[in-house]
């Protein structure tokens, strides 16, 4: 089946789109095959950008302005998924799988009690033509689980039967790692902010003229603020059992400038390099006591090289990789991800893995939305794939995709 992944992660800077072509091949029980077709992506209009982040916690908002966004980010997919179908899938695509836009997850004392996913799926599939699987975490939530991370199913999926207790890790705007001993149930969680707060210090500190630090280069040219870093280190959040999740609903620009309050002023690039070495270090800290023997990462902050190198040092003797090595390239991994959880919903598979979210049991995710043609469910196969083979000859991400 060929499959269209789509993603917008906590960043919100962009959609992302990812093809592949999955099989279940006979007297292969438990081996999902992928073959990836490619990636494309495209930046949230700058309208839309702007809304969104005026959305966001902790400012206040109005169901007018949910509506709106609803509507305008499941336009934006929908774009995106015709432009995949026809650059990536030659007009065959079978499915879309529609993470949405995160906007709001709704955590309290260890507990997530609502998470809210925007990009009106019928706006996707009225552009398409196919069926769209998506709102994917609010099931997972709804049986007790973190609805987060999702993409730990298909971590255990690449990770099982490796050698020593491999982890994936994944840098978007919240980190989170998913860590699979061999002798061990598997562990997943947000560690805490991973592009969130150097972002939000990069746009307030350039009045907004810049969305990130661009290749690290402003972190690199600064120095660790030690007591800035020693304070915010004793964030709680860090010291909460998992299964765990956080967002920007606690990772903002208010949280950050409440903590800076406390010190004179501070050179902007030291402020980078502190909240820099903040994600390496809360990383760092969450692996060490799960004993990883190597690192798989992924996310928009592996192409951070002061990041990436902060993170070496803080694992020391643990390797870093990234997911490339793994068959999925870093800057696709998690549209890949969702476009796999879309196929096992159509096939009524579970997408959870309940040991990693929390939830009560494993559970089908998400809404099915028809397509133009009549909604039939294939038959589901003799069970649920415990592995992913990658094919390593696909097409993979076309390097002009890259953002």
């Amino acid at each position: 089946m060929r499959v269209i992944g789509l993603m917008s992660g906590t960043s919100y800077d962009a959609v992302d789109a990812a093809a592949c072509d999955l099989a279940h091949r006979p007297g292969e029980d438990g081996v999902l095959h992928l073959t990836p077709l490619g990636m494309v992506s495209e930046p949230y209009p700058e309208f839309l950008r702007a809304e969104l982040a005026a959305a966001l916690p902790p400012a206040r908002t109005t169901l007018a302005d949910v509506c709106r966004l609803d509507t305008r980010i499941g336009q934006a997919f929908g774009r995106l998924a015709v432009r995949a179908d026809r650059e990536l899938c030659r007009g065959k695509a079978e499915l879309v799988a529609s993470h949405g836009q995160t906007v709001y997850h709704w955590a309290a004392d260890g507990q997530v009690h609502g998470t809210l996913q925007l990009g009106e799926p019928a706006w996707i599939a009225e552009a398409s033509g196919r069926p769209v699987v998506s709102d994917f975490r609010p099931r997972d939530v709804a049986a007790g689980g973190q609805g987060a991370p999702l993409v730990s199913l298909i971590d255990l999926m690449l990770l099982r039967g490796r050698p020593g207790v491999p982890a994936a890790l994944n840098i978007g705007g919240i980190a989170n790692v998913t860590v699979v001993p061999g002798h061990a149930d598997p562990v997943a969680f947000d560690t805490g902010p991973g592009n969130a707060l150097i972002d939000a210090a990069v746009r307030q500190l350039t009045g907004g003229r810049l969305a990130y630090d661009e290749d690290g280069a402003l972190a690199a040219a600064g120095r660790v603020h030690e007591g800035l870093l020693r304070r915010m280190l004793t964030e709680p959040y860090y010291r909460l059992p998992a299964p765990r999740t956080t967002g920007k609903e606690l990772f903002h620009e208010g949280y950050l400038q409440a903590r800076i309050a406390e010190f004179g002023p501070i050179a902007p690039q030291d402020l980078l390099a502190t909240l820099t070495r903040l994600t390496a270090r809360t990383v760092a800290d969450a692996l060490r006591p799960l004993g990883a023997t190597e690192v798989f990462a992924s996310g928009g902050g592996v192409r951070n090289p002061t990041l990436t190198a902060m993170l070496r040092a803080e694992l020391a003797q643990t390797p870093l990789r990234t997911s490339e090595e793994l068959g999925l390239p870093a800057a696709a991994k998690e549209a890949y991800a969702f476009a796999v959880l879309g196929y096992l919903t159509l096939h009524g598979l579970p997408g959870n893995a309940p040991g990693c979210t929390g939830a009560a049991g494993p559970r089908i995710l998400g809404s099915i939305t028809p397509g133009r043609r009549p909604l039939r469910l294939p038959a589901p196969p003799p069970g649920a794939p415990r592995s992913l083979s990658v094919r390593a000859d696909g097409p993979g991400v076309r390097p002009s995709a890259l953002r």
